[in-house]
């Protein structure tokens, strides 16, 4: 990973646009294992950003043809594969897809689709504490993450629920102001908006 000058504050680059659509983009990651976790908020680009959501961060071959093998049968431990078999970092990747809630069009930020897709190289930056608590600061863009399209859509939601709740000075209004917000969006699904709120409490 390598370090850019963000909007506010110093932020970390993750990777670059490898897959890229009005919905979602995909990243390859610059480092192995060194995806963000699901629910985080990240953005693309480096004029107008596009943000998105992780909602999905996959290791696997660069070779798609050949799957992984054990290699630790005599290793102490899993650090011992790696530094016994340092070809794995250039044999393998990590790459994470986000679902798009908004962009910035240079006014401000819009909490709904881009009207175009982020290109592909485009840079793909970890959001800092402030940049997630001026975007959540609206959660117009829920609808979205309840879309059919989005996999693991409560995780996904209560996950970036929590992390956004850190970056807040009151974490428990925020969270009740969301679990409102869920209620209204979610009505008529008591049990599955019950499973989100309980994931979300403190």
């Amino acid at each position: 990973m390598t370090e850019a000058d963000g909007s506010a504050a110093t932020t970390t680059r993750l990777g670059e646009v490898i897959e890229g659509s009005t919905t979602e983009f995909r990243t390859h990651c610059y480092d192995l294992y060194q995806a963000p976790p699901l629910g985080s908020l990240v953005r693309c680009g480096d004029g107008d950003s596009t943000y998105g959501i992780v909602c999905d961060v996959a290791t696997q071959s660069m070779d798609p043809s050949r799957t992984a093998i054990p290699r630790g049968r005599d290793s102490e431990d899993e650090e011992d594969v790696y530094l016994n078999n340092p070809q794995l970092t250039r044999l393998l990747y990590t790459q994470f897809q986000a679902v798009i809630v908004g962009h910035d069009d240079g006014p401000g930020i819009r909490r709904y689709l881009p009207p175009s897709p982020p290109r592909i190289h485009s840079f793909v930056y970890a959001c800092s504490q402030e940049e997630v608590r001026a975007f959540s600061d609206s959660l117009d863009f829920l609808p979205i993450l309840l879309s059919p399209s989005v996999n693991a859509q409560d995780d996904v939601i209560a996950s970036f629920l929590r992390i956004a709740g850190a970056c807040h000075q009151d974490s428990n209004g925020f969270l009740v102001n969301a679990g409102k917000t869920l209620a209204t969006l979610m009505a008529g699904q008591l049990p599955r908006l019950n499973n989100v709120l309980r994931r979300i409490s403190p």
